[in-house]
């Protein structure tokens, strides 16, 4: 009984089933480091990381800082820099104050970033945009001080 009901729960609970919400009255201040997911509608002052995981910011969403994800969906505001080692979408309402690092990317009509575009081809065997922040040589400002 006990067996089936820890192999259901665990299955469920693999990195990306996760997902934390920070609803529309909300404001985090501090950095966020997560995995699985995290659906932002209210405000996030702070930088916001993931090695593994999908990062979503709602039409009523910010973010005051660096975003580094594999996976970043963003129709709110972001006021930073943003890195998606995957996949980036950015939706008709969505508005980046910052410079944005991506692999793949699909921008609706309205989309407005406000910053320079970068290419990274991660699949040419190139060192990923993301990783273990200890096993960096570079940090997240360094790479984005470094275009400027």
């Amino acid at each position: 009984m006990f067996g089936k009901t820890t192999k259901t729960v665990s299955s469920a609970t693999d990195g990306h089933s996760d997902t934390t919400l920070i609803s529309r009255e909300t404001i985090v201040t501090g950095d966020i480091h997560f995995t699985g997911s995290v659906h932002i509608e209210g405000s996030v002052k702070g930088n916001i990381t993931t090695e593994e995981g999908l990062l979503t910011v709602a039409n009523s969403g910010t973010v005051e800082g660096d975003v580094r994800a594999q996976r970043v969906v963003i129709d709110g505001h972001v006021h930073g820099n943003v890195l998606a080692e995957e996949h980036l979408e950015l939706a008709s309402r969505s508005v980046i104050n910052g410079n944005v690092y991506y692999s793949v990317i699909e921008m609706v009509k309205g989309a407005q970033v406000n910053g320079s575009l970068q290419f990274h081809d991660s699949s040419d065997g190139n060192q990923p945009l993301l990783g273990h922040p200890d096993e960096a040589d570079i940090s997240v400002g360094e790479l984005f001080d470094e275009e400027h």
